[in-house]
């Protein structure tokens, strides 16, 4: 089935479309960025959760850029001049995000300034420059200094015998003058700090000095004999996306390998500097970078705030939120017990819907793999793999299965951006053991989330799949929000055979009974059903369209629901990111509410709900609304088959759009606004802390 990304229907029932319907994808996801600087300024929230947000929104900006922008930069070198959906033309873009991302930049480096370092400071927690330690302190990290750091420093001269060194994506820098007390000339050198070593080095248990500050007052060790003039530290952020050939490369493995080389060496797109920095050498950094004034963001204080996981490490729970321990679902123990529960045998017994992090992955869907393991009476294992942990207890089952003379087949997506080397490691360990490992199909990636267990339980095979909307990763799914489901429906476990089929062999299935799969049917699925409430609105029957995922981009469905909006049928989008619907527009979508929600847990399901004439309609599943999901990856969303499932995601759903509850509101124009306080000053309820709340309202375990 061709995409039809590209041709969004402009007219419904006669009435033409706004050429303006769609906001700007880029600058939608920087407004969710801001979202993330608002939690850190905070001030209700705990101190340590804030300076977290603080390198979450760092860490996040820095991905933006090394693939968002360098892409749009790409395009412009390339005179790809075509406007995009919102409007834009690519240099107008260009410019808009520039002057964003400066503004977010200056606005989340003065918050930590004024606000979070003397609030970090006040509870004992110190990020010191080099003259505010003490002697001895100094003293321990001189000591530190010649016994760590100056055996791996290499410090580059620029003279007409040193070219300019080349600067590595991220990484920080000292840029150096210092004159030649002889000849009086003066001379530029760079330091890179070593990304090897801990940023923030401690001194004591809770007060910190940056290495850079370290570095720093040590410069005469490394420039003996030179006047050391001035020094400021620096920042380079490079062109980070990968593009991968896979049609010309006989193995694909060793094509990726050789691009993650050349990823090291991709163009500049963003300079860091401190706001002191000397005009003499930022021209010089601007000259032999080639970065554009537009491309250089001065930040007060310290650069790179991602060194705040550090401090993220501290033992001072009473600046973080409460403690939380996930819990095994109900659905697979009434009451908890010591030992972990039979996953398979409550399977065969009833599908089980999951919501982690609330329910425990560790007793659900890593036992699941780990009993399966060990199960004499398991003959095959099929799972697929986009990202896991390093140190991966779904890997080791999968290993352990192959050890026991199983068959293991394992789809290891090699491209998922930034875990590009770590998958490669896990393929080769799987291949040791003796797994079938494959890396999905030409020109996809395979980002779905299943895992199929097939039995001898006497009576006949039978298929135990687990389908879900994140990652087989232990440690994140302790942070994300998602959900899964568990089940031995034999339509479900017919499909998902099929689809590991077309995934590791030549099959060329793209029907399915409980599956939507794409590329070939989540958009025309989807779009499908909200049609069909459109159809049944205009019948008096129950109609009703909401939808919660990470992002919403594709033009077509995204028209869909304007359609859907126009004819009547409400429609209610729970989105965390990026959003390029408009609701509230007067014609065209008063009928859409669109709402945001971030806090402590990352939302990452997605969940997608159908009045369907008064038999509401569930579907889970790994797919977002974009381009790439719907056009160039394999993903999967399943429909619901039990009533008491299908309520459950309803009512989780409707405490988002509930007026007492804290999220963001999205206006008309792209403008997001937080609304967590009552008429009258009081915090209004956080979705996180209710379901911890009712999830701690369950059966203790058994002593």
């Amino acid at each position: 089935m061709a995409s039809d990304s590209s041709v969004a229907a402009k007219v419904s029932g006669g009435t033409q479309l706004p050429d303006d319907r769609f906001l700007d994808r880029e600058l939608s996801w920087l407004a969710f960025n801001e979202r993330v600087l608002e939690l850190a300024e905070d001030s209700q929230l705990p101190l340590l959760e804030r300076s977290k947000f603080l390198a979450i929104f760092a860490s996040n900006l820095d991905e933006f850029i090394m693939v968002r922008v360098a892409g749009l930069k790409r395009r412009i070198a390339t005179g790809i001049a075509v406007k995009s959906s919102s409007g834009f033309m690519p240099r107008e873009l260009l410019d808009a995000i520039y002057a964003r991302t400066s503004e977010l930049m200056l606005r989340h480096g003065e918050l930590f300034q004024a606000e979070i370092k003397p609030a970090l400071t006040a509870e004992g927690i110190h990020i010191l420059h080099w003259d505010e330690a003490s002697e001895s302190e100094q003293a321990e990290l001189s000591q530190f200094f010649h016994e760590r750091v100056f055996p791996v420093l290499t410090p580059l001269a620029v003279d007409p015998a040193h070219p300019f060194p080349y600067i590595s994506g991220l990484s920080l820098n000292l840029a150096v003058v210092v004159r030649n007390p002889i000849s009086g000339n003066e001379l530029f050198a760079r330091v890179k700090v070593p990304p090897i070593l801990n940023r923030l080095v401690p001194v004591g248990s809770s007060r910190f000095v940056p290495l850079e500050d370290v570095m720093a007052a040590h410069l005469d060790v490394l420039f003996p004999g030179m006047q050391v003039l001035q020094h400021h530290v620096f920042r380079v952020t490079r062109n980070e996306d990968l593009e991968v050939e896979e049609d010309d490369a006989e193995n694909l493995l060793l094509a990726l390998e050789r691009e993650l080389m050349r990823r090291r060496f991709g163009p500049p797109v963003r300079l860091e500097v401190e706001q002191s920095i000397d005009p003499y050498v930022l021209d010089l950094l601007e000259r032999e970078l080639g970065i554009g004034i537009g491309e250089v963001v001065r930040i007060p204080g310290l650069l790179d705030l991602t060194a705040l996981w550090a401090i993220d490490r501290s033992p001072r729970d009473d600046l973080k939120y409460p403690a939380f321990l996930p819990r095994t679902s109900r659905e697979l123990a009434e009451v908890e017990i010591a030992s972990p529960p039979d996953v398979l045998e409550a399977m065969r017994d009833h599908e089980v819907l999951l919501h982690h992090p609330y329910d425990s992955f560790s007793t659900s869907v890593q036992r699941f793999l780990e009993q399966a393991a060990t199960d004499p009476k398991v003959l095959a294992i099929k799972q697929t793999l986009y990202r896991t942990s390093g140190d991966s207890p779904i890997v080791d089952a999968l290993v352990a299965a192959a050890e026991e003379g199983k068959q293991v087949l394992a789809i290891v997506e090699i491209k998922a951006r930034f875990d590009e080397q770590a998958n490669i490691d896990w393929a080769r360990k799987l291949e040791q053991a003796g797994c079938h490992v494959v890396y999905g199909l030409v020109g996809l990636k395979t980002h779905c989330k299943l895992s199929m267990v097939v039995r001898d339980d006497g009576d006949k095979l039978r298929r135990y799949v687990h389908l879900g909307t994140g990652n087989y990763h232990p440690k994140t799914a302790r942070l994300y929000e998602d959900v899964g489901l568990l089940t031995t429906d034999e339509e479900v476990g017919d499909d998902v055979a099929r689809l590991f089929n077309v995934l590791s062999g030549y099959s060329m299935e793209t029907e399915f009974s409980r599956l939507l799969v794409a590329p070939h049917s989540v958009r025309a699925g989807l779009i499908e059903r909200i049609d069909r409430e459109v159809e049944n609105h205009r019948a008096d029957l129950p109609a009703h369209v909401r939808i919660k995922c990470n992002s919403l981009v594709d033009e077509a469905t995204i028209d869909a629901l304007y359609r859907a909006a126009q004819a009547g049928v409400p429609v209610d989008v729970w989105v965390r990111g990026i959003c390029a619907l408009r609701p509230g527009v007067p014609g065209l979508s008063e009928n859409i509410r669109v709402r945001s929600v971030l806090g402590r847990f990352l939302e990452h399901s997605r969940i997608f709900e159908f009045g369907n004439a008064g038999s509401p309609e569930v579907w889970i599943g790994s797919a977002d609304l974009m381009h790439r999901n719907l056009d160039r990856r394999v993903e999967v969303l399943v429909r619901l088959g039990s009533p008491t499932h299908v309520q459950q995601l309803s009512d989780l759903i409707d405490m988002a759009f509930d007026p007492g509850m804290s999220t963001w509101h999205l206006d008309s124009q792209g403008g997001w606004q937080r609304v967590h306080l009552r008429d009258d000053g009081a915090p209004l309820r956080d979705i996180h802390a209710v379901l911890i709340a009712h999830q701690s309202r369950r059966v203790q375990p058994t002593p």
